[in-house]
This record gives structure tokens, sequence and C-alpha cells, in this order.
């Protein structure tokens, strides 16, 4: 993988597309393409990738149990595995969210035969709008239900980025 940075030339083409005072910002991406992104949990990074080349990364947070893949609802984990990018939503409790294709036929079929639910609704996303939320997510690494979180600037421009479809896969 090439480790090129995300320099100023490429935070360069990021600009405001529509800007609320309240709300998140919404920009707009016209560098490379984003293919693919992938998870590395134990290094607690993202990363956003144009083929084989490294776009830019990200630190993140993960489920309060990080270790191992998400096995049902509740589990407190990040899954493992590839899956896609489903959907976007701009009103997410959590500051822009970017839903995962989790679970897969196979998590369900996994699930299914321990007699568990798999649990779904796996996102990354920003930080969380309830103040109480958020004072708890700035004093805890790994504070999500196994979702993946950034600071709200990264997610606007994760956001602005990243398309329904792309691919991702999180590892161990």
């Amino acid at each position: 993988m090439d480790r090129r940075a995300f320099g100023m030339g490429a935070m360069a083409t990021l600009g405001l597309s529509a800007c609320a005072s309240a709300g998140p910002r919404f920009l707009t991406y016209d560098g490379p393409q984003v293919t693919s992104l992938v998870i590395n949990k134990g290094a607690r990074k993202l990363y956003l990738l144009h083929n084989e080349s490294v776009l830019t990364e990200y630190k993140v947070d993960l489920g309060f149990a990080p270790t191992g893949t998400k096995t049902r609802r509740g589990d407190g984990r990040t899954p493992e595995g590839s899956y896609l990018i489903d959907r976007r939503n701009p009103n997410s409790r959590y500051h822009l969210s970017l839903g995962i294709s989790y679970p897969n036929s196979e998590d369900i079929a996994q699930a299914e035969a321990a007699g568990v639910d798999p649990g779904g609704d796996i996102f990354i996303h920003g930080q969380p709008e309830k103040r109480s939320e958020l004072k708890r997510a700035r004093k805890t690494p790994d504070w999500t239900a196994g979702c993946i979180a950034v600071k709200n600037d990264e997610i606007e421009e994760i956001y602005a980025m990243v398309s329904e479809g792309t691919l991702i896969t999180l590892r161990a």
C-alpha cells in the first residue's frame, strides 16, 4: 500500500457546498475517487484508498469490547470482514454517519446457528450530539456500541469523499 500522505493540495480540493450554522458542514470533494476503506482495528486507524494508494487516514474509536468480531447484538464488538457502505445519514444522532452493510448473509447464518441476533446498524460516524453522551465519549476510548467513530470535522471529510457502494474491509 502506498502510504502517501493526504497533503495540503488534496485538502484544498475540499470546499464548502452548503453550510448551516447549527448543523454539519456539507463539503464537496473533487480529488481522486475513494475506491475502498480499510479499518485496522488493532492500530485504531481508518484508511481511505484510491486503488492501492492511501489518500488519508484517521484515528478511530471502536466498540466498547473491540477484540474479536461482532457475533451478536449488544456484544460491543466492531465487525471484521468485507462489507459495503450502504447508506448515508445526514441527520444522525452522531454528527453524520455512513452505514456499513453488516450483517451480511454469512454473519446472519453464523448468528442463526448460534441462536442469537447478529445485531446491525453499524456506522462510521462523528461524535454524539447529546451533551451527556459527548462527555462520556471524550473520556472513554472505544466508547461505541460497535461502530467506528471519528472527530466531527473528519466525518465531514469522509462523508464528502465516500460514496454508497464503496467497499469497506475491517481487519483485526
